[in-house]
């Protein structure tokens, strides 16, 4: 079971008392999803969100045509649907489904509020949480509009985790990638060919080399 000092870790907790997290864990539960597994539906009732602890979660929408629409993807350490709680209809406006075999901590909606109503601090680092969550989305709606695919992608690879070498692991499967960037599977894979060729990246397998940085930057207009 989650203890207190990991709460307490996480920005949108750390307003509360040793009492209050207590709460909060009494009141949690813990669920695990098999890899494929969904979460919840769009427009299913709200009454909880979470807190992937291992695994991730892919936040989706789908076309009338059924084609899936990735809108974030919630990986371990990240809180998502506590925005839920503060509309004025409770249900989810996604749809959530298991990415990789994912292990989670559940809170209760009600439960949430009622500590907001007693810790004023604690509505002020939902606020900012919320704040940075939305700038994010904009900042991605942004990207999508006003630039193509190569430019989507490049600087998707570029904000990624990387070693010294310049090596990036793909964590997620690549059309979940290609949806999150707005793009068809087999674009990615031709943009990538097309980097591999220029020798600006190498790819093996899930594991990508970015060879050439600069290059990549010159790509996207940026100084280097």
């Amino acid at each position: 079971m989650i203890q207190p000092a990991e709460l307490q870790r996480l920005p949108l907790f750390e307003p509360l008392s040793v009492a209050q997290l207590e709460y909060v864990r009494s009141t949690a539960r813990e669920r695990s999803c098999m890899a494929g597994e969904p979460l919840f539906t769009q427009g299913d009732a709200a009454r909880h969100f979470f807190l992937v602890r291992r695994g991730g979660i892919k936040l989706f929408l789908l076309s009338r045509e059924g084609d899936e629409k990735v809108v974030e993807v919630i990986q371990a350490g990240q809180l998502f649907a506590e925005a839920v709680m503060f509309m004025e209809q409770r249900r989810y406006p996604v749809n959530a489904t298991a990415l990789a075999d994912t292990e989670l901590v559940i809170f209760d909606h009600d439960t949430f509020l009622s500590l907001l109503a007693e810790t004023p601090g604690l509505a002020l680092k939902m606020l900012g949480s919320l704040s940075r969550r939305v700038h994010g989305l904009l900042s991605h709606i942004d990207e999508l509009t006003l630039h193509n695919a190569t430019y989507r992608l490049v600087a998707y690879l570029l904000s990624q985790p990387q070693d010294d070498t310049g090596e990036v692991r793909l964590d997620l499967p690549k059309q979940v990638i290609a949806s999150r960037l707005s793009m068809k599977p087999e674009t990615l894979s031709r943009i990538l060919a097309r980097l591999r060729t220029q020798a600006l990246v190498e790819v093996s397998g899930e594991t990508l080399l970015l060879k050439d940085k600069n290059g990549l930057r010159r790509l996207l207009g940026q100084e280097i």
